[in-house]
């Protein structure tokens, strides 16, 4: 686990123990291998690695050749940072620009747009039928990670949650108006530190309607679960602040569609373009 390689044979044990997290593995070939004879010492207190140099190479060798019988070669040689944040094959087409729609089942993280360390905005286009409209218009993650866009007590608001430690919710200054409305979470990363930090702006149509800064996540928000969804929270929410009851179902409107956005387009193009759409319906 984590770079950890270790072998028992016939009362002897020989293990290579990796650095602690973030750099918990690679550089496998200056690592140094400790040896002890188990059935004499069980609690492992006594390295005979200097004094058994022909047993630890045969339990090395022997760790090699099981290593490959179970395929476990070739070792993975990226720190935790580079191996979480180096982009993995897609099973589609890369592209900027995704649509989604409520209705569907959790998109999983590894087949949606991936925002990690990048600018982004997500648009939302919403038909607000009511004045007590409330809800969530989409969300991805979880409470150990993710984000969300939602509307509450007539705000506009979004959360980031930061590996479940940060829970960092901007609201809008001014209320949602009523009828077609582009309500909108768009993310402008400044600098290049870790963990990417920058400003979460909240336009409402083409106009900025609050804005903050907060740290998004350099890696996935989860390993399992926590999918993309549209119109409602997913399985386990990002945030105990959404309005209303379990999933947290939109009400009181309607979601038409949600566009994420990954190119560094300026957010009011898409929303000029939204509107241009609702105009030719």
């Amino acid at each position: 686990m984590l770079g950890t390689r270790a072998l028992w044979h016939q009362g002897w044990k020989a293990s290579s123990l990796g650095p602690a997290a973030p750099n918990a593995w690679g550089h496998f070939s200056g690592q140094r291998w400790e040896l002890f004879h188990t059935d004499r010492d069980p609690s492992e207190c006594h390295d005979l690695a200097g004094q058994e140099p022909g047993k630890l190479r045969e339990l090395i060798d022997m760790w090699g050749v099981e290593a490959g019988k179970y395929q476990a070669l070739p070792l993975e040689t990226r720190n935790a940072v580079e191996a979480m944040t180096t982009p993995r094959p897609e099973l589609s087409q890369l592209r900027t620009r995704y649509t989604y729609f409520p209705g569907g089942a959790e998109v999983p993280e590894s087949s949606a747009p991936d925002i990690r360390g990048r600018s982004y905005t997500i648009a939302a286009e919403v038909e607000i039928g009511s004045a007590d409209a409330g809800g969530a218009l989409f969300s991805q993650g979880s409470r150990f990670g993710g984000h969300a866009l939602y509307v509450k007590d007539g705000k506009l608001a979004n959360v980031y949650n930061f590996v479940g430690e940060a829970v960092q919710v901007v609201e809008s200054d001014q209320p949602v108006p009523a009828g077609r409305v582009v309500l909108s979470a768009s993310f402008e990363r400044e600098g290049a530190g870790l963990p990417p930090r920058g400003t979460l702006s909240l336009p409402i149509r083409d106009q900025d309607a609050g804005a903050a800064t907060i740290m998004t996540q350099p890696g996935k928000f989860g390993l399992g679960g926590g999918g993309l969804v549209v119109g409602r929270s997913g399985a386990e929410p990002v945030t105990d602040d959404y309005p209303g009851q379990r999933p947290w179902a939109f009400t009181g409107g309607t979601v038409k569609r949600v566009i994420i956005d990954v190119s560094g387009t300026p957010f009011v193009d898409l929303a000029r373009e939204a509107a241009a759409a609702y105009a030719r319906q």
